[in-house]
């Protein structure tokens, strides 16, 4: 069986910054409390008009672009995110038409936080499979329009980000690219990290009473998530190395889903990895869910931060609960 490896990334940010003095004046927090809280200063949202499935276009444009190949060369486009432009369809036809794609096959992945990292799972399958040659995944969000910007939403408000960020899975040598993936879940806590409507287990679906209620918006509970995340990520990045027969001390970079800086430098500190070798760049973005690890990823690239041969992680946490991790040999 070949190998796959991703052959492009790009990423797209709404040119709009809002800082957190802008928030300070709809709710009442302070920059000092954000920072503390999260290590976030700043994060971007999307103008008036603009998608997610625009924001993922976007991204997937530049990672094809720096694949070296066109659209035309697509067999496959996976596309994770929980804010999608329509409740049905996917985002993921809508970007095959926005980039002028054939008729190939389209799919979106609700996995949230860890979705993108799911995604690639799929892509990895289907290229060493031979199924196809290259395969598009994409991770995108617009969280501004789904906040409350009050002190009753505040938890959520100053957290979540807009962005977009892609790669392209293309074939490898046997032993290079993705090593490996690995998914788990947990929907005992499903209730703990979730947006409860509007949705069809409820019968009439949507009502005036959830919305003024506010139950259509984001639900989490912090402490019980930050429990769990700084216990599972180490984990699933362990069982990566173990299944390729790794240590810690061969991994280059560590590119966690940026949730929080907090739960980062715990996730850094229990691994016993120096700070250089875990990439965190929620300081500038926050968090933009199934974009945040193909965001940092390009970033990385473009920076000179993963060479050739360097063993990087990708990990994830999130709502389901759900965990997963992919280990790369760039």
């Amino acid at each position: 069986m070949r190998g796959a490896r991703i052959v492009g990334t790009g990423r797209e940010l709404p040119p709009r910054v809002v800082k957190n003095e802008e928030l300070t004046k709809l709710m009442d927090t302070t920059d000092e409390w954000i920072v503390q809280r999260t290590g976030i200063r700043e994060r971007r949202y999307a103008d008036p008009g603009v998608g997610t499935s625009h924001l993922g276009a976007a991204a997937a444009r530049k990672a094809i672009d720096k694949a070296g190949i066109t659209v035309n060369d697509i067999g496959l486009i996976v596309f994770a995110t929980l804010s999608p432009d329509y409740f049905f369809p996917g985002c993921a036809v809508l970007v095959q038409e926005q980039l002028g794609m054939p008729t190939v096959g389209a799919l979106d992945v609700r996995d949230q936080c860890t979705g993108f990292v799911y995604g690639l799972s799929v892509a990895e399958s289907y290229v060493k499979g031979g199924f196809h040659d290259y395969v598009l995944v994409i991770g995108s969000e617009i969280h501004s329009r789904g906040l409350i910007f009050t002190t009753a939403g505040r938890d959520t408000a100053v957290i979540f980000g807009d962005g977009a960020g892609a790669a392209v899975v293309g074939p490898a040598e046997e032993g290079k690219g993705i090593l490996s993936s690995h998914l788990h879940s947990e929907g005992k806590y499903a209730g703990e990290l979730c947006l409860e409507e509007p949705g069809f287990l409820r019968d009439p679906w949507i009502t005036h009473e959830m919305i003024d209620a506010g139950r259509h918006s984001p639900k989490m509970n912090g402490r019980y998530v930050f429990t769990h995340a700084v216990r599972r990520f180490p984990e699933v990045t362990r069982e990566a190395l173990e299944k390729n027969g790794l240590t810690l001390a061969d991994l280059s970079l560590l590119i966690p889903h940026q949730a929080n800086l907090r739960i980062t430098n715990a996730v850094g500190a229990a691994l016993q990895l120096p700070e250089g070798k875990v990439f965190s760049n929620i300081e500038r973005f926050g968090n933009t869910t199934a974009a945040s690890i193909p965001i940092a990823l390009d970033e990385c690239v473009e920076q000179g931060r993963i060479r050739e041969g360097d063993i990087v992680c990708l990990a994830s946490f999130g709502s389901g609960f759900t965990w997963a991790s992919a280990l790369l040999r760039w």
